[in-house]
């Protein structure tokens, strides 16, 4: 691995952070600002609901536009760093302009989902493009790992601005996050400049149809995003509460991060020697194994060690997923695919967010099936990315022979 590659990964893991970091202050602080504009309480989930649908869209799109926008060296991160002065404008301005009613909020916050999509997938596609293949898997681990301090972080965070004046954060966490992006044009010439790998296999099509391999990992990343989010979001508090009280949620909701932080670098490792979907299959089956522990600990010491476990298994899933990723737009749609895993993840997190409004996750009726819901998800899909690992290696052995 090239130093200019190495710095490059931990320029993500900043980067990521203090996205990630954004987001988090925008939802402790959202309900607030939707309530001085004069929106209902229930409105403010249909509205976060709007983020995700949003990120959706908007996250593939900006993954393709990353993959023309290459073709011109430096072009990417004048693009990035733009969309995010234009997006850190418009979220310093929402505490500001909450008090001006609802419709100049929801246009402001509009502004700031659409552009914000610029942090997600064209980073990473730089990755994609510029790293050595062998190299990616523990690179993801380092950008990863500023999405994980940064989750980790969240219920600290949620305590400690409680009685802050929105402004301060707001402004604070934008002005930090649009220094660092524009960082993102040296970043790139650099990635550029360097010595580059030969390539393994001819281009593909960075525009054309996607392929039956990109739609059946999409389908593979929803469903084991749907099971992160239900565990992670639905479940876990619930399940810390058997033993512990409200007050000590902040100091145990963490350790699933901190699993997820430990296990992506050892994960990586394997990636790179048996490869992502491999990786991906068999951490989802132990985090499904893990998740089943939760609901079946006898105690906090159990549970502690079963959410570390899972949070472990996200990791190494996540990882090896953009590792995956990249392989499958090797050459020209590294950021079509980064974009639709951000796509997959948000569309996971737009389902969970449709149950809580929708009241199902309070239905006493559907409690048990939610409760299983994330290890049907982890062991099915699990259980399919072995197949198409095990498929994939006897193809490979087939060719050598």
């Amino acid at each position: 691995m090239s130093s200019v590659t190495q710095r490059f990964g931990w320029y993500l893991a900043v980067l990521q952070l203090f996205f990630t970091l954004c987001w988090t202050v925008y939802a402790i602080y959202f309900p607030k600002l939707a309530a001085s504009a004069g929106l209902a309480p229930g409105a403010v989930i249909l509205l976060l609901m709007l983020d995700q649908a949003i990120f959706t869209v908007c996250d593939f799109a900006t993954g393709i536009a990353a993959d023309k926008m290459t073709r011109v060296i430096g072009r990417l991160g004048i693009w990035v760093a733009a969309a995010t002065a234009l997006s850190c404008v418009a979220f310093i301005a929402l505490p500001f302009v909450a008090s001006a009613g609802a419709p100049l909020l929801i246009a402001v916050t509009l502004v700031w989902t659409v552009t914000s999509s610029a942090l997600r997938a064209p980073p990473l596609k730089l990755l994609g493009k510029y790293a050595a293949k062998p190299s990616i898997p523990l690179l993801t681990s380092l950008a990863m790992l500023g999405h994980g301090i940064a989750s980790a972080l969240a219920p600290y965070l949620a305590i400690t601005l409680r009685d802050v004046d929105p402004r301060v954060p707001f402004s604070v966490a934008s002005i930090v996050l649009v220094l660092t992006t524009l960082g993102m044009i040296s970043a790139e010439r650099k990635l550029a400049s360097a010595p580059q790998p030969k390539a393994e296999s001819p281009p593909i099509g960075a525009f054309g149809t996607m392929t039956t391999t990109a739609i059946v990992f999409a389908l593979g990343m929803i469903v084991l995003a749907l099971g992160y989010q239900m565990h992670v979001a639905l479940a876990s508090g619930p399940l810390y509460l058997r033993f512990a009280k409200t007050d000590e949620l902040p100091w145990l909701m963490p350790v699933f991060w901190i699993g997820f932080n430990v296990a992506m670098f050892p994960a990586s490792i394997v990636t790179k020697r048996v490869g992502g979907y491999a990786v991906m299959g068999a951490a989802a089956l132990v985090g499904a194994l893990a998740i089943l522990a939760t609901h079946v600990a006898q105690g906090l010491e159990f549970l502690v060690i079963a959410q570390f476990a899972a949070g472990a298994a996200w990791g190494a899933i996540l990882m090896s997923a953009f590792t995956v990723a990249f392989a499958i737009g090797s050459n020209g749609a590294e950021g079509r695919m980064s974009g639709l895993l951000f796509s997959a993840l948000a569309l996971a997190t737009l389902a969970r967010m449709a149950a809580v409004a929708t009241g199902v996750n309070a239905d006493p009726a559907m409690k048990a099936v939610l409760q299983w819901t994330p290890i049907l998800c982890w062991s099915l899909a699990g259980a399919a990315l072995l197949y198409l690992a095990i498929a994939g290696l006897r193809r490979w052995s087939a060719q050598k022979s």
